[in-house]
């Protein structure tokens, strides 16, 4: 069993610790928050007893061999070293860090101490992205990248009436490109690696954050356009264009079903069977890692996480999008 401890206790938090609880090997063993009360709050929704409200105490403990990390975005960078330099293996909400440069201390604490760190993106580990792979061939040579995630946020409507909660706060390093954005970048950056340049538009809100944007990204022979907002829906498709057919993906953050259309008019379902909730293939992959004894995801690679921070980074420089993180 692999025992894990948890940092943040929110929504997100209890929908990861039940899609991991469908792995035979994970185990739930500690709760962190700021207070006790909370902590013992979200503990004993699981029938937890075990909580801390120290991190180091938390990183020191014998009571755990992992540790997930769903707190705010700009506590990440520094909440994961604590716990790299105490050996303890590190999952990382998306995204990773605020910024490139908090990424690479990340990875070099992880490098150092010899332990496991792993980005928890769900898409590029789910079997339809495999599906994806696989079948990418079948297209021809790829001409263009289309990536549409537009989800109006509840917390959008709050915001109009005045409060501005943590998802529209630059305080936390949130806006929409940080929080939708990444699940239309990090996809591209698997399939195609590093692009030869970025351009970026973005919609600033007043509290400082993006409410939406898009991204030109060149990689030379094909292009890749990518679209997000937290501040209107969209219902457009994913899709990637091929010279010889396309993929056409429902919804980029979980494909739920995947086509070919070829240029002939015929199609090919290539949905991939998805036994388990989406949450459950990061816990997995993080947890057979562990088992096998790498450091090192080879699919959210330190250099997939590290590609996609830089996009970003170039992304908010010209959209002005500025965190308090990027200046520490």
């Amino acid at each position: 069993m692999i025992r894990f401890g948890i940092v943040g206790t929110n929504w997100i938090t209890e929908s990861f610790i039940k899609a991991a609880s469908e792995h035979e090997d994970f185990q739930l063993s500690a709760v962190y928050s700021r207070t006790l009360d909370r902590a013992q709050e979200f503990a004993s929704k699981f029938g937890l007893s075990t909580t801390f409200t120290d991190l180091q105490e938390m990183a020191k403990s014998d009571a755990i061999d992992a540790v997930y990390i769903a707190s705010p975005n700009s506590f990440h960078a520094e909440q994961a070293v604590i716990f790299l330099n105490h050996g303890k293996r590190v999952l990382c909400e998306k995204p990773i860090a605020s910024n490139s440069e908090e990424l690479s201390h990340m990875i070099n604490a992880a490098k150092e101490n010899k332990v496991l760190l792993m980005e928890a993106l769900k898409t590029t580990l789910l079997p339809n992205f495999k599906a994806i792979q696989e079948k990418l061939h079948k297209i021809g040579k790829v001409r263009r990248y289309f990536a549409s995630y537009c989800q109006y946020s509840s917390r959008y409507d709050a915001y109009k009436e005045g409060t501005v909660l943590n998802a529209f706060n630059p305080k936390f390093s949130n806006g929409a490109l940080m929080d939708i954005g990444i699940y239309c970048l990090y996809p591209m950056t698997v399939l195609f690696g590093e692009p030869k340049s970025v351009k970026a538009n973005g919609i600033m809100l007043e509290s400082g954050v993006d409410g939406e944007g898009s991204l030109l990204v060149n990689y030379g022979d094909h292009d890749a356009v990518v679209m997000y907002s937290k501040i209107t829906n969209s219902h457009l498709p994913t899709e990637i264009q091929g010279e010889d057919g396309n993929i056409i993906i429902d919804q980029i953050n979980t494909p739920g079903k995947v086509e070919i259309r070829y240029r002939d008019g015929s199609t090919e379902d290539i949905t991939a069977n998805q036994t388990f909730s989406s949450m459950y293939y990061e816990a997995k992959e993080f947890i057979e890692l562990i088992k096998n004894g790498q450091t090192e995801s080879k699919i959210n690679s330190f250099e997939h996480s590290m590609i996609t921070a830089k996009i970003m980074d170039e992304a908010r420089s010209q959209m002005g999008l500025v965190f308090p993180a990027d200046n520490k």
